[in-house]
């Protein structure tokens, strides 16, 4: 019988940090190309430097997204739309050029994302179903949308709170 390297507890934790630690790591390879000095080494490592803390910034504000699938359901976004498959309650389907609003919820102590098109058809997904993850790569593309509040109003326990709203 072989023994994981890694106890599934701590795997479990370091899980959601595995971007974030691997952007770090590529920063500590950028500065040690920035040290090997010349005309070539400095500013290659420089951009790479610049990438890689974008890449951190990006994914730390990510990780809060990144929870344990504890919600029925299963969510998917393809060609622009997201869907929600409910297991136990209705599912839908909104388009992102659809979209109007965006609020958090939370029923049941459980955090559910509201999405309202312009005709008025919400879509209510669990923040812990399925896929859920992938919210953030799409909520990113609407214009003005800020991933830090988002992430914030995720770790807040208020009852509502509005993320995203279309400006006219």
């Amino acid at each position: 019988m072989t023994r994981p390297f890694i106890r599934p507890e701590l795997a479990a934790r370091l899980l959601p940090w595995r971007e974030f630690a691997a952007a770090v790591l590529t920063l500590a390879a950028g500065g040690w190309l920035f040290s090997l000095g010349g005309f070539l080494f400095r500013p290659l490592g420089v951009a790479v430097m610049l990438a890689a803390a974008l890449w951190a910034l990006g994914a730390w504000r990510r990780r809060q997204f990144t929870t344990r699938i504890a919600a029925p359901g299963l969510v998917e976004i393809e060609e622009g739309a997201i869907r929600y498959f409910g297991a136990r309650a209705l599912g839908g389907e909104i388009a992102l050029r659809d979209l109007d609003q965006i609020r958090l919820l939370r029923l049941g102590g459980q955090a559910h994302w509201r999405l309202r098109s312009r005709t008025g058809e919400a879509v209510l997904i669990p923040a812990q179903a399925a896929g859920a993850a992938s919210l953030a790569d799409a909520f990113a593309a609407l214009p003005g949308f800020d991933l830090g509040r988002a992430a914030a109003a995720l770790a807040a326990d208020h009852a509502f709170q509005t993320v995203w709203e279309r400006r006219p």
